[in-house]
């Protein structure tokens, strides 16, 4: 097992008499040449963990956007500022004299990871989840439907997204799943814009949401109030939301406080809190004094969504009423046979990201959307390897990428140290990349160069009274830094 509170090779070796002498001596002391594809929270926290507990490993990093930092950037909520504090610490990695950040370079397209497996000892494979599920229900591609994924991307400055306008003209929007990236968009449609401005929100998207005419929204599960699952954090933060009043049904939390007496206290908490909030009485002044509302839909699995009569646009999804079986987080939702309509001009799909395979040729697990692993060890494929939602599934939070990542990069150490990745022969690393890259074209941005990127942000964001206006163009971003 390697030894974290070790800094001295040479102590190592002589714990591990398998090494061979002189020759697992060199093997051990030759600079391992790594690589990481994906600049987002798996790529970093798996480099800063190679970094940190082998002193001679050299880890380049391969982004496809010109900005790095992935979903901390472009997934956190621009009024959860606190979350984006790890990017001091993927700054630090980065800037490390062992680390290089190479960004514009997509991999698959750009280079092949044969191409990166000839140039290193081991690659990583840490690139995210690019794509969303999709519901699979008639009407899924009309106007005013979008996956919730792209929503976030749309008013987080990813610049795919940046076309998405959607339709802020309605006074009801369905949000459909019951997790924290729903109650994401939700908080976010009702906000007050005084709370909004003073975010990394974008021109853009804050533009079009001081001119919508959403009121409502409803974010409606195919399970019960037990089964949701978004966190305590982000359903308080929703709830003490300013000029937007909680809606939901007693009903459908009858019994429910003896069913969570034993259950984990996270938990127990949360839904005591769902039932205190469903059971109070507003006061008049507060009533009157939301102008929004927002509430809570259980047990209702969407059939289809309802075009207008031009057959253009969403009016409304037909849900399936559901009854559970089984109890808990297995519980499954079964159709009642009844149906409903809900009336909505916009629809979020939030049910969920998932991660696609980079090129054709390499191992993927199309159903559960995973590169099959273990211990981050990509199957039947020696020295790649895999970390973050691509390795296990687009779940958890940041911290659980972490440890994930970590978990990854342990089983890289352990596979140099136990000489199953060969590092007697050196290998050219990024000195073989870039002759690829510049003969097709490619330049990459350095972490200099997204330090010029983003300087201009944070300028211009002082400017608006923000913390940073993001550019959402790569072209413009390529334009700050003379490329």
């Amino acid at each position: 097992m390697w030894n974290q509170s070790s800094r001295c090779a040479n102590f190592i070796i002589k714990r591990q008499p398998g090494l061979g002498g002189q020759a697992g001596l060199r093997r051990w002391l030759s600079a391992p040449r790594l690589c990481v594809v994906g600049g987002g929270p798996a790529g970093f926290y798996t480099a800063q963990h190679l970094l940190k507990h082998h002193d001679r490993a050299q880890v380049d990093i391969y982004e496809k956007l010109p900005v790095p930092f992935g979903l901390v950037r472009f997934g956190v909520a621009p009024d959860h500022p606190e979350v984006k504090n790890v990017i001091n610490t993927f700054t630090q990695t980065a800037r490390s004299e062992r680390c290089s950040y190479y960004g514009n370079v997509a991999v698959g397209k750009d280079v092949t990871v044969g191409e990166l497996q000839q140039a290193y000892h081991a690659v990583v494979l840490s690139y995210g989840a690019e794509d969303n599920r999709v519901l699979g229900i008639p009407g899924e591609n009309l106007a005013g439907v979008h996956s919730a994924r792209a929503f976030v991307g749309w008013y987080n400055g990813l610049p795919e997204n940046q076309h998405l306008k959607p339709d802020l003209s309605c006074e009801t929007a369905l949000v459909l799943g019951h997790g924290n990236v729903a109650l994401d968009v939700a908080r976010i449609l009702l906000s007050p814009l005084d709370l909004l401005r003073r975010t990394d929100i974008t021109a853009s998207s804050l533009a079009a949401l001081a001119c919508s005419k959403v009121k409502r929204v409803w974010l409606v599960g195919r399970r019960g109030p037990l089964q949701v699952a978004f966190t305590i954090k982000e359903l308080r933060e929703m709830i003490n939301l300013p000029g937007a009043r909680p809606v939901l049904d007693p009903a459908d939390f009858t019994g429910l406080g003896n069913a969570v007496k034993d259950a984990p206290r996270p938990r127990k908490r949360l839904t005591e809190l769902m039932i205190k909030t469903a059971l109070e009485k507003p006061a008049e002044k507060t009533e009157a004094a939301a102008a929004r509302e927002w509430g809570l839909r259980f047990q209702r699995s969407p059939q289809e969504v309802l075009p207008t009569a031009d057959g253009t646009r969403a009016r409304g999804v037909r849900m399936a009423l559901t009854r559970l079986e089984g109890s808990g987080d297995s519980a499954k939702a079964v159709p009642t046979g009844e149906v409903e309509e809900l009336e909505c001009g916009l629809v979020l799909s939030s049910i969920g990201y998932r991660s696609l395979p980079l090129e054709p040729a390499l191992p993927f697990d199309p159903q559960h959307g995973v590169i099959p692993n273990s211990s981050g060890r990509v199957l039947g494929a020696p020295g790649l390897y895999c970390s973050g939602w691509v390795k296990r599934g687009p779940t958890g939070v940041i911290i659980t990428t972490m440890n994930d990542s970590f978990d990854t990069a342990q089983s890289v150490l352990e596979d140099l140290q136990a000489g199953v990745l060969d590092v007697s022969a050196p290998r050219e690393g990024f000195g073989a990349v870039g002759s690829i890259l510049r003969s097709r074209g490619v330049r990459p941005v350095s972490f200099s160069d997204w330090e010029k990127i983003d300087a201009v942000e944070v300028a211009r964001g002082k400017a608006a009274g923000k913390p940073r206006e993001k550019i959402v163009d790569p072209e413009e971003m390529l334009q700050v830094i003379g490329h």
